[in-house]
């Protein structure tokens, strides 16, 4: 089985408003940047399509480490909330609607191709990947929202 390594960043400028994504694939001496623009959404959405994006891309079955900022997309899968998202039929323990069920579906389906270890970093630290995520995704807002 092959293995890569994937760093996603999400970005939006106002909460909902003009949003990015971006992922770097690094597959050994191979690396390849994605991004993309979403005209009305939020920071969490964007966190999600930058994975599901990513993940999409792969051409086969893959073991895969994930890195991301967002402890929101971390803590669903290292913390257990999406098996309890799913046997509660997508309702939080409040009884409330899960938010963003739909990215968080796809996610567990390409979960269930892949092989995915998921890593959370410092966000706007010294990751030098990280930051590049960040650049494209912040990018795809200033050349899109104008």
């Amino acid at each position: 089985m092959h293995s890569l390594t994937i760093y996603t960043d999400g970005a939006c400028s106002g909460n909902p408003g003009p949003g990015g994504w971006a992922a770097v694939l690094i597959y050994g001496e191979h690396k390849k940047e994605m991004s993309g623009f979403e005209a009305m959404t939020t920071n969490n959405r964007m966190e999600l399509t930058a994975a599901i994006k990513a993940l999409q891309a792969l051409n086969r079955t893959c073991e895969v480490d994930v890195y991301t900022d967002s402890a929101y997309l971390c803590n669903a899968f290292l913390n257990g909330w999406i098996e309890s998202w799913i046997k509660r039929g997508w309702l939080k323990a409040d009884k409330k609607p899960v938010e963003n069920s739909d990215l968080w579906r796809e996610l567990v389906n390409l979960s269930q191709i892949h092989n995915i270890k998921w890593h959370k970093v410092k966000g706007h630290s010294c990751n030098e990947l990280n930051n590049l995520c960040d650049k494209l995704a912040t990018d795809q807002i200033k050349l899109n929202a104008e």
